[in-house]
């Protein structure tokens, strides 16, 4: 069956860690950072922006900086890496073909570990730090200090990593929040080695007063948290400017506004009459992406099994959590999104409804801007005369600022061809792909190119297309998901992301034995990430999730919960 799946990779991807004589860089490596360093990944920055780190500007913006990227394997101690000039970069694929002129370069590892997995897979991947598999952030990865340099071709250049990247710190427990880690059983025997899950743990006002009352579970989902966020016990800083401005949502003084929404919880949370119930944020980042999709799969493991049967009963048990299907409850937006409705499909029966804002591709057949079954490239739109671009990012008027081609070359050019960038593309492979025989996700489409694998969209409809999946299995699903689907989004969201939200509610609007008796909602004009609020603006609705769906879910409790709930403040007291 695996021989279906061989990786499309080109001549031009493999990589040499010999250097050209055209133009000979060389990266030196200080004594003290040499000793943890093995296998990795070598990145080449430039950047025209003198005053800020390169390693921090490459993006899917014309502004993007410069990157090229290459592997290397049994790095030995004292040894000089010659940079192979053949290496794929973004924007520009060529060094040679880079202009001339004066840049700011850095160079940058991203350390690979080496895992030993059960199913007898050896795979070497970054490994999170605690960062959440950020490289740009890592610990223990090492990059050179910026240096200013005039660039031309055939010049030697030589460059020093002489910077680590520190640990970081462990957030503490407060009044409210606690924060928890364990050990998964299932996957460390996935991974060969100890892995661990973490969840930052809002309690409820009174918790410790009421030692008798057991409370319902909200799993906010989403991208790594540092900490519980949006919680605030004092009001803003006074000193905070406001001045500054926010780029994406174009307000000045955002931050205060953040936490003005931070305190604003805090005081409904403690509030006599708000309801009771625990709110927790996960932590699964792993090594191929800041979180897991909170499913099973081939390449990461049974994230969906750990999450649902080993930290979620392991919170309930330590915070008085109810503990049983009917008192949890989905939600989030984007990644958190996707995984709010795939927990609800997968584990219909553990949980009693899914909020899924502005979700992650729930249709394949509007893949962002691509039909995964239909066409046969990725990147192009092609005919007879001449191909076509798709787009892959626009605003709420529909102008385009990135092609799907070239945010794809950029992960390619960070990561290279085994999914390990860490970012978007990469981990939809991982998480939806089967395994190659190099024990690698299978790519969906060739990285370079855009040619799409069928064999690979078949199996990807069958285990993660979750419009597809409950269509099909309507008949057993329907009645375990009747009234637990909510999905929202707005109607120009930046990665098209409505186009397989219209496709999912085409179907849901269709069912029968029973009627799916949920909810689908869009936003006009709405950009990334529209959660259900008609009346307020993005920047303020995002900063609610945790508040604005409760009336909604108390109705999913006058209709499921267990007579002796006590649906006034959402409390349940053992005797």
């Amino acid at each position: 069956m695996k021989k279906l799946f061989l990786p499309l990779i080109g001549l031009w991807l493999i990589f040499s860690c010999q250097s050209t004589e055209k133009t000979p860089i060389t990266i030196q490596i200080n004594p003290e950072l040499q000793s943890e360093l093995k296998d990795g990944r070598l990145l080449l920055i430039f950047s025209t922006n003198p005053d800020a780190e390169p390693r921090f500007g490459i993006n899917d913006r014309a502004t993007t900086n410069q990157v090229f990227g290459m592997d290397f394997e049994n790095y030995q101690a004292g040894e000089a890496i010659k940079f192979d000039t053949k290496s794929f970069g973004y924007p520009v694929e060529n060094i040679e073909s880079l202009p001339e002129g004066d840049y700011t370069i850095q160079a940058f590892i991203q350390k690979h570990e080496t895992f030993e997995r059960g199913d007898g897979h050896i795979v070497k991947l970054p490994m999170d730090q605690g960062e959440g598999r950020q490289w740009a952030r890592a610990p223990k990865n090492i990059y050179s200090t910026p240096q200013q340099i005039k660039w031309s071709k055939g010049k030697a250049i030589e460059l020093t990593i002489d910077q680590i990247i520190p640990p970081v710190s462990e957030p503490e427990d407060t009044e409210y929040i606690k924060h928890i880690k364990i050990k998964s059983e299932k996957l460390s025997e996935f991974w060969g080695r100890d892995m661990f899950l973490g969840a930052h743990v809002l309690l409820p006002e009174g918790f410790n007063e009421n030692p008798n009352q057991y409370y319902p579970l909200m799993i906010f989902h989403g991208h790594f948290p540092s900490d519980f966020g949006g919680f605030r016990t004092i009001p803003p800083d006074p000193s905070l400017p406001e001045d500054d401005y926010n780029a994406r949502f174009g307000i000045y003084g955002y931050e205060k506004i953040q936490q003005q929404e931070a305190y604003d919880f805090y005081q409904k949370w403690i509030s006599p009459d708000f309801k009771r119930f625990i709110i927790i944020e996960i932590q699964h980042a792993n090594p191929y992406y800041d979180d897991s999709y909170a499913v099973n799969s081939e390449n990461l493991g049974p994230y969906g099994d750990a999450i649902t049967y080993e930290l979620i009963p392991y919170i309930e048990e330590q915070f008085r959590g109810i503990g049983e299907g009917w008192s949890r409850f989905l939600y989030g937006g984007s990644t958190g999104g996707w995984e709010a409705l795939a927990v609800q499909v997968f584990y219909p029966d553990e949980y009693n409804g899914c909020f899924a804002a502005c979700p992650d591709p729930i249709d394949f057949r509007a893949y962002t801007s691509v039909n995964i079954y239909e066409d046969k490239n990725a990147y192009y739109q092609t005919g007879p005369f001449r191909n076509t671009l798709r787009p892959g990012h626009r605003n709420y008027l529909g102008h385009v600022d990135a092609m799907l081609r070239d945010m794809n070359h950029r992960e390619l050019a960070i990561g290279g061809t085994k999914s390990r960038s860490g970012d978007q593309f990469d981990i939809w492979q991982a998480v939806f792909s089967p395994v190659a025989e190099d024990g690698y996700p299978v790519p969906i489409w060739d990285r370079y190119s855009g040619e799409i694998d069928p064999a690979v969209a078949e199996y990807w409809r069958e285990n993660y297309d979750l419009r597809y999946i409950m269509e099909r299995d309507w008949n057993t699903l329907g009645p375990k998901l009747k009234g637990k689907i909510h999905i929202y989004c707005g109607d120009m969201d930046n990665y098209y992301l409505n186009n397989a939200v219209y496709l999912t509610e085409e179907f849901l609007e269709k069912t029968e034995n029973p009627y799916y008796d949920g909810e689908v909602a869009y936003g006009d004009r709405a950009e990334h990430c529209w959660n259900g609020d008609p009346d307020l603006p993005n920047y303020i609705s995002r900063l609610r999730y945790n508040t604005m769906y409760l009336d909604k879910i108390q109705k999913r409790f006058e209709n499921s919960a267990p007579a002796n709930f006590n649906l006034k403040n959402w409390t349940l007291t053992k005797n």
